[in-house]
């Protein structure tokens, strides 16, 4: 049994007016881009910039980019310390 509805509800963007013709291999007018940006990323991934994409849980221990290189820095320092160096060959 259906509820009464005194209020109407408002009409998905993608359904109001004419429903432009659809090809079987292009989007469907129910996928709304039409707010959608541009990645703010993609000029510095082409320019060969590593993006890493940090869990939430890791990217809430940071406020800013600078902490985060900072952070990695900090741990690589440690790392080339602690990695044994190749000993240098004898000749003769």
């Amino acid at each position: 049994m259906k509820k009464p509805s005194s209020a109407k509800r408002p009409t998905p963007p993608a359904r109001r007016g004419r429903r432009p013709a659809v090809d079987r291999d292009d989007v469907l007018p129910e996928y709304d881009f039409s707010g959608a940006r541009r990645n703010k990323y993609a000029a510095r991934y082409a320019g060969g910039t590593n993006v890493v994409l940090l869990d939430p849980d890791v990217a809430a221990v940071f406020s800013t980019p600078e902490q985060v290189n900072d952070a990695l820095r900090a741990l690589a320092g440690i790392i080339e310390k602690r990695r044994p160096r190749p000993r240098a060959r004898r000749t003769g």
